[in-house]
């Protein structure tokens, strides 16, 4: 196969025909600055070289139990194992299933179930709750997937390149290298096909749009099972190391940002106030930072002023979804410092579309985008690949929006029934599903109200069966073992009807209003 080498910025990229492939991210930045730090987990620092030899080892692990075009899938909280089997995978033609470590084991197993995996790689913490769940389907450790190999050999030459016929066997950069399930509408979770070739569109719009300097060091405190795991090929294929962290805990993140003078960070703005809030805070030296990115959800102009001033750093949001393989639309540090000054309402935009993304508003107000990084479809699921694009080729995104005469797209509602909760999405049909099977429910609605911490909180509006009354507590208590502690309502309110329109369907935006109501203080 032709290649040719170009360079972008400091890393050296082989171009292969067509498009290149996730792992060479990791290999081309090997071969320019072997030694330079790629990944940090506690005490360990791997470095390009290490990184590069660990996901070529995985690879030939996970080709000798699955062929091409088979998945297998990964639970597991954050740690290096998912960094290297989400590269390694895709390597050799194999897809890699990300699983939401927190579902229960009930709902891992029917998505699970849904890709037919030949092979489940598990952390030891997952490992019992899931084989009941599964059946037949292998379960393994994650670590005999991405057990530490042997000492790399002398490295490259910094001007050698690696032979690109050795490292692409089996693999396409339209192939699906990633499936990440997104919440559906309409019962079970779509699973998002996310190709080499969306996943590094979307990691060079990020790069135009907000990129990194030559000595950046960006933590990144998110699950690796999100598509906000895009930010860690972004950091690689920008050769700069990422600082992981196993969750989000605020006294670990400041000191990190202190041990290893971390310049860029992700968080959503409730992890934002708590690293604000937390003691640590002051404790800590935190005057690398440089830009903490955001999305989920809008910043309140309080705690963007405090950060502003506490942090002296940047603040960027982002917009994006799983189906566009991570970000599409900025809101820049500089669009965030107007407005803390005189421009506030610039924190109710999403921000202007990346300059590798062309976005467009149905007449309806529904934004579609049309980029390379969105993704062809969703496994095995036609149906749903077809509503999800237009006639001529745009996606919907479910989401309506405006646009102003500057060019800033603002989300007025989202046309799906998505709640986002803690960063998390959670799809009302799917806790409605849940709870209508309580005997003691006659009907029920799911909507998300407003909430201070999470952005919004997800709220269930119910009915009585003929002759039963509903208890609030119990049935939430019930629902334990049924939904993810995410996805279950943080309340349930209870009324003689639910509001409906002439032709039957829940008037939810009148629900919301109304339980916002009950819930105020």
């Amino acid at each position: 196969m032709h290649s040719a080498a170009r360079q972008f910025r400091s890393v050296a990229v082989v171009v292969q025909d067509g498009g290149m492939l996730l792992h060479e991210v990791i290999a081309n930045a090997a071969a320019v600055r072997p030694g330079a730090p790629a990944l940090v987990w506690g005490d360990r620092i791997w470095s390009f070289a290490e990184l590069d030899a660990a996901v070529v080892a995985a690879a030939g692990r996970i080709a000798a139990v699955a062929s091409p075009g088979e998945r297998i899938a990964v639970v597991s909280d954050n740690h290096p194992d998912v960094v290297i089997a989400m590269y390694a995978a895709p390597a050799v033609g194999v897809i890699v299933m990300f699983g939401n470590t927190r579902l229960t084991a009930h709902e891992l197993g029917a998505l699970i179930d849904d890709v037919d995996p030949v092979a489940v790689f598990a952390s030891p913490d997952h490992l019992d709750r899931l084989a009941p769940a599964l059946g037949d389907c292998r379960v393994t450790e994650l670590a005999t997937l991405t057990a530490e190999p042997a000492a790399p050999a002398a490295p490259p030459a910094p001007t050698a390149l690696p032979a690109p016929a050795a490292r692409t066997a089996h693999a396409d950069p339209d192939d699906t290298a990633w499936i990440i399930h997104t919440s559906g509408t309409t019962g079970l979770p779509k699973g998002a096909c996310l190709t080499h070739r969306s996943l590094l569109a979307a990691v060079l719009n990020t790069a135009m749009a907000r990129p990194l300097a030559d000595d950046d060091v960006y933590l990144f405190p998110f699950p690796l099972f999100h598509v906000a795991a895009y930010n860690v090929i972004h950091a690689h294929l920008r050769g700069r190391p990422v600082v992981l962290v196993a969750r989000f805990d605020a006294a670990k993140v400041a000191a990190l940002i202190e041990r290893h003078r971390v310049t860029n960070i992700s968080l959503a703005p409730t992890m934002i106030a708590m690293l604000l809030d937390h003691p640590a805070a002051r404790r800590h030296d935190l005057s690398s930072l440089r830009v903490v990115a955001y999305g989920a959800s809008a910043i309140p102009l309080p705690l963007l002023r405090r950060g502003l001033d506490e942090l002296g750093c940047g603040f960027a949001q982002g917009y994006g979804m799983t189906e566009l393989s991570g970000n599409a639309v900025f809101l820049t540090p500089d669009d965030h410092r107007r407005a803390a000054a005189d421009r506030p309402d610039l924190l109710t935009a999403a921000g202007r579309p990346g300059p590798l993304a062309a976005i467009r508003l149905a007449d309806d107000g529904e934004i579609e985008v049309r980029a390379d990084q969105v993704i062809p479809g969703y496994w095995n699921r036609p149906d749903a690949t077809a509503d999800a694009f237009t006639a001529d080729g745009w996606f919907r995104t479910g989401d309506i929006g405006r646009i102003d005469a500057e060019g800033y797209l603002s989300i007025v509602d989202r046309a799906k029934d998505i709640i986002v909760t803690g960063g998390e999405n959670v799809a009302s049909r799917e806790v409605e599903d849940a709870l209508a099977a309580h005997p003691d429910i006659a009907a029920v609605a799911v909507v998300g109200v407003a909430h201070p911490q999470w952005g919004e909180q997800v709220v269930a509006v119910a009915t009585a069966a003929d002759g039963a009354t509903i208890d609030a507590d119990a049935v939430l208590e019930w629902a334990r073992g049924r939904l993810a502690g995410f996805k279950r309502p943080k309340a349930l309110l209870v009324r003689d009807a639910l509001p409906v329109n002439a032709s039957g369907k829940v008037l939810k935006r009148d629900l919301r209003v109304w339980a916002a109501d009950q819930l105020a203080p």
